[in-house]
């Protein structure tokens, strides 16, 4: 099955960049801070009064209804304009927001899918801990039931914008009988609750969108579980498949965008010779028609992603080979940055200081590349343990 695009799909196409021509912010985005999350909310109120936020998500929910494919189109779009990639909303539109509509009950759906979309909120994510990262079956942070309520007690870590969201979707343990991925719930947080302690975590690229979050005696009440007690882990397994299934394709646009820019850094910049431009020179030519393939095969894995999506409402573990193949081409365009650009870009603070320091991430976040290759092996391929 392949994505093929109607006529009504290059016209809706067009009307999204019309629209987003004249409407994205022009503005500089704050880097952190309550600056930052009103500039996010402020731009997501601005696409839901434009009738264009949670394409894809049930009419009923505030959404348009529409497919994946037409989903696809505004990511596509999004990303060929130099548009800010609002990350900040990152979590809620494309973790909590389809969790929700898959496991959550009516009333949790009705509470809080409409304010995601009108960007009245932000959320964040309580999954990974300092000893259960890549690991996430190992989590320790614990949920004792009090009557109505769940009493949480632990730590959490690498929670993006914690410092300024509103909810959480957090994953803790409410038993421990059974294996390791029995026994974990999944809850949705109020980050105002008492006993929540929030702490920035500052990062060698110059941001602050992480932080620690501490748990003592947090009070969550039992209707807020999403799905049964004891089976947050199918839960998160949703959460993960939404993750790394379609949710970055804006990010993989942008990333084909760099790869473009790093080719016209290549024809300016003198090469190693110290003679000719860098783009003369055969290794670096050849380094740079690999990763301009690699961001067009990328593409061509997205769409058969979306084609698969088409018949399922959940992303399957093929997603694991769409965030496996972006997060090593992102480093692989930030070390060959490197390489042409020299080593005292560094120092510069730029566009391709980010893109290098940030690539560093990109193979642990949302599960390790070791993970990815293992969920590939074993899901997608079949291949024994």
């Amino acid at each position: 099955m392949s994505v093929m695009f109607s006529p009504e799909q290059d016209a809706f196409r067009e009307e999204v960049r019309t629209w987003l021509q004249a409407n994205a912010p022009t503005e500089e985005r704050p880097p952190h801070g309550p600056a930052m999350r009103e500039y996010d909310l402020a731009w997501q109120r601005t696409q839901w009064e434009g009738g264009w936020a949670g394409i894809a998500w049930p009419v009923e929910y505030g959404g348009r209804g529409l497919s994946v494919v037409e989903q696809l189109i505004w990511y596509e779009e999004y990303g060929r304009l130099d548009i800010p990639v609002i990350e900040s909303t990152f979590v809620g539109l494309r973790h909590a927001g389809p969790t929700l509509i898959a496991c959550g009950t009516e009333q949790q759906k009705a509470h809080h899918l409409p304010a995601i979309l009108r960007g009245d909120v932000i959320w964040c994510q309580g999954f990974s801990e300092p000893e259960a990262g890549s690991d996430l079956a190992a989590l320790r942070t614990s949920a004792v039931r009090d009557g109505d309520e769940l009493v949480v007690n632990g730590q959490k870590i690498w929670t993006s914008y914690g410092d300024v969201a509103d909810w959480q979707e957090l994953l803790v343990r409410t038993s421990r009988d059974g294996t390791k991925h029995q026994g974990i719930s999944w809850l949705i947080c109020d980050m105002h609750t008492p006993g929540i302690d929030v702490r920035p975590i500052d990062t060698m690229d110059g941001g602050r969108d992480f932080a620690e979050v501490f748990y003592d005696d947090v009070r969550i009440p039992v209707e807020n579980v999403v799905g049964a007690i004891d089976d947050g882990w199918n839960v998160a397994m949703s959460t993960l498949a939404f993750e790394r299934g379609t949710a970055f394709t804006i990010n993989q646009v942008k990333l084909s965008a760099t790869v473009e820019r790093l080719i016209d850094e290549a024809r300016e910049r003198c090469g190693p010779d110290g003679r000719r431009a860098a783009i003369a020179d055969d290794e670096i030519r050849r380094e740079l028609a690999a990763v301009r393939a690699e961001s067009r095969a990328l593409r061509s894995l997205t769409y058969l992603a979306v084609s698969r999506n088409l018949r399922s409402a959940v992303p399957g573990p093929d997603g694991s080979m769409l965030k496996l193949a972006y997060a090593e081409l992102q480093q692989r365009v930030g070390r060959l940055a490197m390489e042409i650009l020299g080593d005292d870009v560094l120092d510069r603070g730029d566009y391709w200081t980010r893109t290098y320091l940030t690539s560093h991430a990109a193979s642990i976040g949302g599960g390790t590349s070791e993970i990815q290759r293992n969920i590939v092996a074993e899901r997608v391929l079949g291949l024994p343990r």
